[in-house]
C-alpha cells in the first residue's frame, strides 16, 4: 500500500505542467537565434499557456539573476533580426567555480536561487558544444532543461544541421566569389580564410560552393608540397589564378603529428592566422603571388537567411513541445529531416567532425578540388 502511494506521488510530480520558462543564449552570436526565441515563446505561449523568462547575457545572468519578463515584447519582428535580444557571453558555471564575493555562492547555488526567485519550471538554452555541454551538466544536476543547437560551425554531434550554418555559407561564399575579380585581375592566388578551429564544414561547404580550387579543413592535414604540385599543373593548362578557401583550423603534417599542448603552444606563437602562413607557404613553393583574406566575424553577422529563419523557427516550435511533454535533458535536434531528441550527454564535450564518407567531401573530391593531401 505504501509503494503504491508513493508512485502516485511520483505520477503527480512528473505530470507537473510546465508554466514558467526561461531563456539564454550563451556563446558566439549566430543568426536565426532571435527568430528562435520568438517561435518558442508564441508557440508556448498561445499552444500551452507558457509564462516565458529572459535571461541576458547567457550563463552569467543565470547566475546573477540577471532577468525580465517576456510578455510585453513584440516578437514579431524578431524572424528577420539577426544577433540576440537577450545578449550572450561565454561564461562557464562548471569551469573553475569560485564563490561570488557579493553572495558567498558558488555558480551552480546562484542558479537554483535564479530557478527559485522566477519560480521557474525549466530552462531553454540555445547555443553550440559549450552551451549545450553546460546544459547537460546542469540537467545532471536536477535541473530541468533543453538545449538548441545553434552555431555557424555545424559541429554538434547529434543533429544534421544548426541554425546560423547556411546563413554563414551564404556569406563566405558571397565572399569568395567577390575575391575571385581581384585574383583573376592580378593573376594572383587568394587564401580565404574561413571560420572553423576545430571542424571544417562551413570551409568545405563555402569552397565547394564558392569554386575554390583547393580547401583546407582540421580534419584533413595538407601536405604544402601536393598542394604546390596541384596548382602548377593547373597553371601550366593556362589557369592564371587559384582560390584557396582555408579553414582557421586547417593543420599541416607535422602539426598533425603534435600532441594537444604542443599544438596549441604552436598557434600561440604563430605571429599570425593559418592563412597567413598558407600564403607565404604556396608563394615560396610556386612562385605565384599570393594574398590572403580572412572574412572573420562577418560570416555570423547580419541577418539570418531564410532557411535559417525557417529552421529556427522550427526549432523553436518544437521546443515549447518538449517543454510541454517534460522531455528534459535533450537537444532539440534535426535527423534525417525530421525533429528528433538527442539527449544532452550525447552531445557533450564532442564536436562533429568531417568523415571521407561525407557526401559533400566525396563530391568535391571527385570535382577536382584538392584538400592538400
Amino acid at each position: 500500500m505504501k509503494a503504491s502511494t508513493n508512485k502516485s506521488v511520483k505520477s503527480e510530480k512528473a505530470e507537473k505542467p510546465v508554466k514558467t520558462v526561461g531563456i539564454l543564449t550563451s556563446g558566439g552570436d549566430a543568426p536565426g537565434l532571435n527568430a528562435a526565441i520568438r517561435a518558442l515563446c508564441i508557440s508556448g505561449k498561445n499552444n500551452y499557456g507558457m509564462k516565458f523568462i529572459g535571461i541576458r547575457n547567457g550563463y552569467r545572468g543565470l547566475i546573477d539573476n540577471d532577468t525580465f519578463k517576456m510578455d510585453e515584447l513584440d516578437l514579431e519582428p524578431l524572424i528577420s533580426q539577426g544577433g540576440t535580444i537577450l545578449g550572450t557571453s561565454r561564461v562557464k558555471p562548471f569551469k573553475n567555480p569560485v564563490q561570488d564575493p557579493k553572495t558567498g555562492l558558488l555558480p551552480v547555488e546562484g542558479i537554483k536561487e535564479t530557478f527559485k526567485k522566477n519560480k521557474l519550471d525549466a530552462l531553454v538554452c540555445l547555443g553550440g558544444n559549450g552551451t549545450n555541454t553546460t546544459a547537460s551538466l546542469l540537467s545532471e544536476a536536477g535541473f530541468n532543461v533543453i538545449g538548441m543547437p545553434k552555431t555557424i560551425d555545424n559541429d554538434i554531434v547529434g543533429t544534421d544541421e544548426t541554425f546560423g550554418f547556411h546563413t554563414a555559407i551564404d556569406v563566405a561564399t558571397h565572399g569568395i566569389e567577390a575575391i575571385r575579380t581581384t585574383a583573376k585581375s592580378h593573376s594572383r592566388a587568394m587564401v580565404v580564410e574561413i571560420m572553423g578551429h576545430k571542424v571544417g564544414w562551413l570551409g568545405l561547404y563555402a569552397g565547394l560552393a564558392g569554386r575554390a580550387d583547393v580547401i583546407l579543413l582540421p580534419e584533413i592535414p595538407y601536405d604544402i608540397k601536393k598542394i604546390a604540385k596541384f596548382m602548377k599543373a593547373k597553371k601550366a593548362k593556362g589557369q592564371n589564378y587559384f582560390i584557396i578557401a582555408c579553414s582557421e583550423g586547417a593543420i599541416d603534417l607535422n602539426e598533425a603529428k603534435l600532441g594537444k599542448k604542443e599544438f596549441k603552444k604552436a598557434r600561440e606563437a604563430m605571429p599570425q592566422s593559418v592563412g597567413f602562413r598558407v600564403a607565404k607557404e604556396i608563394e615560396a613553393e610556386t612562385g605565384i603571388e599570393t594574398r590572403t583574406s580572412v572574412l572573420g566575424y562577418l560570416q555570423r553577422g547580419g541577418d539570418p537567411a531564410p532557411y535559417d529563419m525557417i529552421l529556427a523557427t522550427k526549432l523553436g516550435n518544437a521546443a515549447a513541445d518538449f517543454l510541454a511533454e517534460r522531455r528534459f535533458g535533450n537537444l532539440v535536434a534535426v535527423k534525417n529531416g525530421a525533429i528528433a531528441a538527442t539527449p544532452l550527454s550525447v552531445v557533450a564535450g564532442r564536436v562533429k567532425e568531417i568523415t571521407e564518407k561525407d557526401p559533400v567531401l566525396k563530391t568535391a573530391r571527385d570535382l577536382g578540388i584538392c584538400f592538400g593531401d
